[in-house]
């Protein structure tokens, strides 16, 4: 049985009908794991990472008609409102100059291991589907997760923990989307495994009076059971999937215990990543697990606040949002880089979309908010071989569209994928007699935004 699975860890690149893992990229990979901070709800752009001087002298103005031809016909595209200044201050940071945003002073000291894209649009203005685009591909949530197309393939190195991992701050709205950790179509066993905010792993731990040995001849005796049921159904991904989490979940109850007890930590790292303070306690300890995480090998890990849906009280609703992550996610990329983490490691920042250059709801004062704006919004990566302290794309004057590089959702995917190693074109899985691949409906890589180029 050992030499069987080494022999299945070190085979080549899996056929196309092959349902495991396999374990080899495609070509040279410059990142081994993925961390994507989720922003759900939508970060406004223009309050956080793409400047607009010109909204400033346009407040209360209606949008110019230059401006709202090139806007797409969606709905809530905000062209009917009045201009709303961003309440919030820009200024430069680092070598390389980028501006950021007042709100985030602690990610801003590392604008120059960051490369912002500034032009990213689609076409979806709900947070649903958005959701699930951004995640998966598809606005109708019904594909694989980037996470578990990365696990199926390239497996992960992480024996006792999952592949894919997904923590979540228990913030209000919008609902979190569960396709956007599902594995799709794909062996229910490449979903994610959904972490609680500050119990760890539900149901790992092990039962009073329970010892390791009673345990193992317990999970021997289910499996006997479950491997005899198999025989009687045909493939069943889900039945297969629940077998194997049966030894995932004994070995988790070994290791996993270990990995989430954070008091190992200094206290200075604990403090730099705000786990005691109220504001920054949730995705502090978060983002102090992703590095965990990314040390025992998991492949793909997914962290999610939530709460940043501005429809109204723009300013407060930004303030609190970014006052609770901005440290953490701050402490999380100095972490990676102090322990030569963050060149093998990719992480992504960004929503679902972005908000309007528009006023929503009350025009009066701090209680002015904006709407959804798909058409054009920012996101950014770092480390994992991407070349930082630079901006890709431009939206207009305003933030409505973009006017440079216009960027999708596939084009984040498919760069994702290359630093993984992945040519999104040969990542194949089979599944109503067609050949799937991630990208199925777009999307290339975004070559200037890699060191390699």
């Amino acid at each position: 049985m050992a030499l069987n699975l080494l022999l299945q860890q070190d085979q080549a690149w899996g056929t196309p009908s092959s349902t495991s893992a396999t374990t080899k990229p495609h070509f040279q990979p410059t990142a081994k794991s993925v961390i994507f901070l989720f922003m759900s709800g939508g970060p406004g752009h223009v309050d956080t990472w793409d400047p607009k001087p010109q909204l400033s002298k346009m407040d209360g103005e209606p949008v110019p008609a230059s401006i709202v031809a090139n806007v797409p016909n969606i709905p809530r595209s905000g062209v009917n409102s009045k201009l709303m200044a961003s309440p919030f201050g820009f200024q430069k940071y680092g070598e390389s100059g980028i501006e950021v945003s007042e709100l985030l002073p602690h990610t801003a000291q590392h604008v120059d291991d960051i490369c912002v894209f500034r032009s990213l649009n689609h076409r979806i203005p709900v947070h649903g589907p958005g959701e699930c685009l951004t995640l998966t591909g598809s606005g109708l949530g019904d594909r694989p997760s980037m996470g578990s197309w990365v696990t199926y393939g390239l497996g992960s190195p992480a024996q006792n923990l999952p592949g894919f991992v997904v923590l979540s701050s228990q913030e209000t709205g919008p609902a979190a989307q569960r396709p956007g950790w599902a594995s799709g179509f794909l062996p229910a066993r490449y979903q994610g495994t959904l972490l609680d905010n500050q119990q760890g792993i539900p149901y790992s731990e092990m039962p009073r009076l329970y010892s390791e040995h009673d345990r193992r001849k317990q999970l021997d005796f289910i499996h006997w059971m479950n491997e005899r049921h198999l025989e009687q159904q045909a493939q069943n991904s889900e039945l297969l999937a629940r077998i194997e989490s049966y030894e995932l979940g004994f070995r988790m109850q070994m290791e996993a215990p270990e990995v989430l007890d954070l008091s190992t930590e200094s206290a200075d790292l604990q403090k730099a990543y705000g786990i005691h303070e109220k504001a920054t306690a949730a995705f502090g300890r978060q983002c102090l697990l992703a590095r965990r995480l990314v040390e025992q090998g998991v492949r793909f890990i997914q962290l999610r606040n939530g709460g940043w849906d501005a429809h109204g009280a723009l300013k407060s609703n930004h303030i609190n949002r970014c006052r609770a992550t901005d440290q953490p996610v701050a402490a999380l990329l100095a972490d990676l880089k102090q322990r030569g983490l963050l060149d093998e490691t990719l992480v992504v920042w960004g929503g679902e979309f972005g908000r309007t250059p528009t006023t929503e709801g009350s025009r009066k004062g701090d209680s002015r908010g904006r709407d959804h704006s798909p058409a054009g919004y920012t996101m950014w990566l770092a480390g994992g071989g991407i070349q930082g302290g630079q901006v890709i794309g431009a939206t207009d004057e305003l933030g409505f569209v973009p006017i440079e590089r216009p960027l999708s959702p596939h084009d984040l995917h498919a760069t994702i994928l290359h630093t993984l190693g992945i040519d999104q074109h040969r990542l194949i899985y089979p599944h109503n007699n067609r050949q799937e691949i991630p990208t199925v409906l777009g999307g290339e890589v975004i070559h200037e935004a890699l060191k390699s180029g």
